[in-house]
């Protein structure tokens, strides 16, 4: 009987044993992260006229016929134009037993470059989320925003965790976590999860963000420590502790707070209440234990923000809460961590573009 709880590597690798999670091409032992398994782009990807849910009776592929522009054969590598939508059949399948859901998101180097990547369902209501009990197959739903970029088979986009019953935290639960292992530098701001703001102070200099180029070339996402930053990017200073966001513009900004996940967590950004301004943190992202874990090499790690600006110029001053990690208790200890087993490329880490671009 698995214990309520986030699934580890462990018990991930134990479901695709018992057929709980199968794939087009056998399942790759770099897949499984420690709380989390990475998604696989199939071969085709289809142009649609708009991005949808299939709904309670219908399937993808239904929906798909009513949809659908043309097909894209991404073997070689193909271009998934900016400002398009796209829907990519991925390799992987799901059987769910009773009492265990899955929740999707975009990997962090995706939600860096502004591609918006959901996951969809048959006979799904919502995106990123598979129901308890469901048995066929995910598609992910592809948008790029700010960059047009070249996609090929295999390629992970998406992660998707396992919840097994009741998983998420109470905000008395994450005091006393706190309490025992500090979560967040500083004092925390728990409400509904834990709180951050924005760091525009930096202890040096006055770079504090980036906004995309509107016009640009296309990102391979083969690519990895490729592409001249300044071809794509502009930087942001500011000497005031404030910025004006721009409509319409994607930033990429930083935490002021480091965060910690402690081995038996992990967590979740989830969006911040519209109320506090005409922005939104675009929330790209699980946190794996072990994120940020001194014993794992993190002593702390900020949390990049992903930010886009709505229908008004806004102003954004440092230290404004500008999103929450919602955190959830994991089943079992996993056998890796993020950050010392597990590579990573954004363990104890401050303002960075995504591992495409030369640092």
């Amino acid at each position: 009987m698995t214990n309520a709880g986030v699934l580890a590597d462990h018990q991930i690798s134990d479901m695709i044993a018992s057929g709980g999670i199968t794939a087009e091409a056998p399942i790759k032992p770099g897949q499984i992260q420690p709380a989390s398994l990475d998604l696989r782009l199939g071969t085709s990807a289809y142009r649609v006229r708009a991005s949808f849910l299939a709904g309670r009776q219908r399937t993808v592929k239904e929906r798909l016929a009513d949809f659908q522009m043309h097909e894209v054969d991404l073997t070689g590598g193909a271009v998934l134009e900016k400002g398009c939508v796209y829907v990519v059949p991925l390799m992987e399948r799901l059987t769910l037993p009773q009492g265990m859901t899955a929740a999707a998101s975009a990997k962090s180097s995706i939600g860096r470059l502004d591609l918006l990547t959901r996951i969809i369902t048959d006979h799904g209501v919502e995106f990123d989320r598979v129901p308890e009990g469901y048995d066929g197959p995910l598609y992910v739903e592809i948008c790029p925003r700010s960059f047009s970029v070249v996609a090929q088979p295999g390629q992970m986009l998406n992660q998707i965790i396992f919840r097994q019953g009741k998983t998420l935290m109470s905000d008395d639960d994450l005091r006393a976590l706190h309490a025992q292992t500090p979560i967040v530098s500083g004092a925390p701001v728990i409400s509904d999860g834990l709180g951050f703001s924005v760091d525009l102070r930096p202890e040096s200099g006055t770079l504090v963000g980036y906004r995309a180029k509107p016009h640009t070339g296309v990102v391979d996402l083969a690519k990895l420590n490729h592409y001249d930053p300044t071809e794509f990017w502009e930087e942001v200073h500011t000497k005031d502790g404030w910025i004006i966001l721009d409509p319409g513009a994607f930033y990429i900004l930083v935490s002021r707070e480091a965060i910690v996940i402690p081995p038996m967590q992990a967590a979740e950004m989830a969006p911040y209440l519209a109320m506090v301004g005409e922005f939104r943190v675009h929330y790209a992202g699980f946190f794996d234990p072990g994120f940020g874990y001194a014993e794992a090499g993190g002593a702390g790690s900020r949390g990049v923000l992903e930010v886009r600006c709505h229908e008004a110029p806004f102003v954004l001053e440092h230290g404004q809460v500008v999103g929450r990690l919602v955190y959830d208790h994991m089943s079992a200890m996993p056998a890796a961590l993020y950050g010392r087993e597990i590579k990573s490329n954004y363990q104890g880490q401050g303002l960075k573009l995504s591992k495409h671009f030369k640092s």
